[in-house]
C-alpha cells in the first residue's frame, strides 16, 4: 500500500505547492502592476517592463525610485528573489547619457530599425536623455519626455559635463522655414539643410553673414536674416494670436506625415506642437496627451466660447462598452474656422456655408481646450528645452 500512495502522495504535495507559488507570484505581480499605474501610467514617457518569474525580478525600467520601493516591499513581505532588472540608463552607455541632434530633423521611431513606425522627430540642437543601445539604435527622452530610438547617425553622443559646456555656448536659432549651411561664403556647396528651430552655436559673424557649428562640429556659413540670437528669440516668443495664426498659416500645404513635427511634415499633433513650439511653448506629443493639459473651454459645440489658439479635439466618445479615443486636433483661428493636418495642412470650418465646411469633423468633435498661458509639468518653455535633466 505504501508503493502505491507514495506517488499519489508526492503529486499532490506538488500540486500544493505549485499554487502556493503561483498566488504568491501573482501576488507580486499585481505589486508590480499598482507600481506601474502610480509611475509610468503612459509608456509613452515613462518605462516600467518589469515581470516575476522563477523567483527573479526581471525587465527595465526608468524609474529607479519607484524600483527601489518595490524591493524594499518585496524584501518586508520576506520574498526571496533574484534582482535581474536592468536600470536605465544602461551602464554600458559609460557616461555618454546625454545626446544632442546633428542633423536638421531626426526621425526618431518606435522600435529600432528604419522601417518601424515614425513615432517622433527632434529638431538639430535638441538636446536628449540617452537610456541604452541596441545595433546602432539609443532609445532617447525627448525633452517633452517622449520615449522613442533614433539611429546614431542623427546624434552626438556626449558626456553631461559636455552637454553643460555646449549649453554655455552663444547660439541662434534658425528662424526661416527652411535653407542651408554653406560650406564658404560663396554659398555654392551645402553642409547640411536647415529648418525652422534649430540650434547653431555661433562662431562669427560678418556684416551679412553667421559662421556657426552645428553639434557634430560641422561648420559653415548662413545669412544673418536667417537667424536669430537664442536670447533674443527666446524674449520675443509669446503665444499671441496674431503670432499662432502667423506660424500656422505659413505651414499651410505642408504634407502630412504620420509621426512628424516639422516643417518637412506633421501629423495632426506635430502640426499644434511645431505652432506652439516657435512662438516659445513645449507642449506634449500627441493629441491623447495634449488633450490633458490646460482648461476646458467648451464640449457643446458653443463656438463663440473659443479664441485663437485654443486646441479642439476630435474622436470618438466614451460608451458603457469602450473608452473615449482621442485621435485628431486641430487649432482654432477664429470667425468659425480651425486649421489642421489632414493629408496636408488646411483650413476647415463648421459654417455650412463657408466652402471649407467641415461635416466630418464637426461629426467627431470632442471638446476644445486652453493651453495659451498654461504652465504645468508637461507645458513648458522653450528657454526649458536647453536645461534639460
Amino acid at each position: 500500500m505504501k508503493r502505491i500512495y507514495t506517488p499519489i502522495l508526492i503529486a499532490v504535495i506538488t500540486v500544493f505547492f505549485s499554487c502556493k507559488n503561483n498566488e504568491h507570484d501573482e501576488q507580486v505581480l499585481a505589486l508590480i502592476e499598482a507600481k506601474r499605474t502610480e509611475v509610468a501610467p503612459d509608456k509613452r514617457v515613462a518605462i516600467w517592463d518589469l515581470t516575476f518569474e522563477n523567483d527573479s525580478l526581471k525587465g527595465e525600467t526608468d524609474q529607479p525610485e519607484a524600483l527601489e520601493e518595490l524591493i524594499k516591499e518585496l524584501k518586508a513581505q520576506q520574498t526571496t528573489f533574484t534582482d535581474a532588472v536592468l536600470r536605465l540608463p544602461d551602464t554600458a552607455l559609460g557616461e555618454k547619457t546625454k545626446a544632442l541632434v546633428t542633423i536638421s530633423v531626426a526621425n526618431i521611431r518606435s522600435n529600432p530599425k528604419h522601417s518601424a513606425e515614425l513615432a517622433t522627430q527632434a529638431l538639430m540642437g535638441t538636446p536628449l536623455n540617452v537610456l541604452k543601445e541596441d545595433d546602432g539604435w539609443f532609445l532617447v527622452q525627448t525633452p517633452d519626455g517622449y520615449l522613442s530610438w533614433v539611429d546614431k547617425a542623427g546624434i552626438q553622443l556626449i558626456t553631461e559635463a559636455e552637454l553643460e559646456g555646449w549649453y554655455k555656448e552663444p547660439k541662434v536659432v534658425f528662424t526661416a522655414l527652411s535653407g542651408h549651411l554653406w560650406q564658404n561664403t560663396d554659398q555654392k556647396e551645402m553642409v547640411s539643410d536647415l529648418v525652422a528651430g534649430n540650434i547653431l552655436t555661433l562662431l562669427e559673424e560678418t556684416k551679412d553673414l553667421l559662421k556657426v557649428s552645428l553639434p557634430d562640429g560641422r561648420q559653415g556659413w548662413i545669412s544673418n536674416k536667417e537667424a536669430q540670437d537664442w536670447e533674443n528669440w527666446i524674449a520675443s516668443r509669446e503665444t499671441s494670436p496674431e503670432a499662432l495664426i502667423s506660424t500656422a498659416k505659413q505651414m499651410m500645404g505642408i504634407p502630412y506625415l504620420w509621426g512628424g513635427t516639422s516643417i518637412k511634415g506633421v501629423d495632426c499633433s506635430g502640426f499644434t506642437k511645431t505652432i506652439y513650439y516657435l512662438n516659445g511653448k513645449i507642449i506634449p506629443r500627441d493629441a491623447s496627451q495634449q488633450v490633458n493639459e490646460g482648461e476646458l473651454v467648451d464640449a457643446d459645440k458653443n463656438w463663440e466660447k473659443l479664441q485663437v489658439g485654443d486646441l479642439l479635439f476630435f474622436g470618438t466618445k466614451d460608451t458603457p462598452e469602450k473608452k473615449e479615443r482621442v485621435v485628431h486636433v486641430g487649432m482654432w483661428i477664429g470667425n468659425g474656422e480651425f486649421i489642421h493636418s489632414r493629408g496636408l495642412v488646411r483650413i476647415s470650418s463648421f459654417d455650412p456655408e463657408n466652402p471649407n465646411y467641415d461635416e466630418y469633423e464637426l461629426g467627431r468633435y470632442l471638446r476644445t481646450k486652453r493651453i495659451v498661458n498654461v504652465s504645468s509639468e508637461h507645458v513648458l518653455s522653450v528657454s526649458e528645452l536647453l536645461t534639460i535633466k
